[in-house]
């Protein structure tokens, strides 16, 4: 119960964080991406202090033996660059200048109950479940 309330006031948290540094304004996002037009440089803060936050979050977890709320970390091993993280990088970021969000903020922007981000949560979540579909299959195994 204890984890569970955790990671809800942490998703609250976050929620607000998102929303206060306008990560749930679609135009706001692609105005940062688009560097050819009125640049808006806000986000980089916004994205620096995210940086900020997990360097010192990773170099406090490194000092731990074991979580609080967990018996272990779950952390990824590889450590390559490969394809498939460079064509998941790119959808990702492709999907982020096409919608102006990305997976949190469009979570976090359902409560407000705009259709086009019901849209997109709900294609999101259908890319999620093919490609989690596709690697237990193996056939999304690019470059490994």
């Amino acid at each position: 119960m204890l984890r569970i309330m955790v990671a809800l006031v942490a998703g609250v948290v976050f929620g607000f964080g998102l929303a206060f540094s306008g990560m749930m304004d679609p135009g706001r996002v692609e105005a940062f991406l688009d560097i050819t037009g009125p640049w808006n440089a806000n986000l980089a803060f916004v994205l620096g202090g995210a940086v900020l936050v997990a360097f010192i979050g990773v170099r406090i977890g490194k000092r731990m033996q074991q979580p609080v709320l967990a018996d272990k970390f779950n952390l990824p091993t590889r450590t390559t660059i490969d394809a498939r993280l460079l064509g998941g990088a790119a959808i990702f970021g492709v999907g982020w200048g096409l919608a102006g969000f990305c997976p949190g903020p469009a979570v976090a922007s359902l409560a407000l109950g705009v259709p086009t981000v019901l849209g997109f949560v709900a294609a999101m979540s259908v890319g999620m479940i093919a490609h989690d579909q596709l690697t237990r299959s193996g056939a999304g195994r690019l470059g490994t």
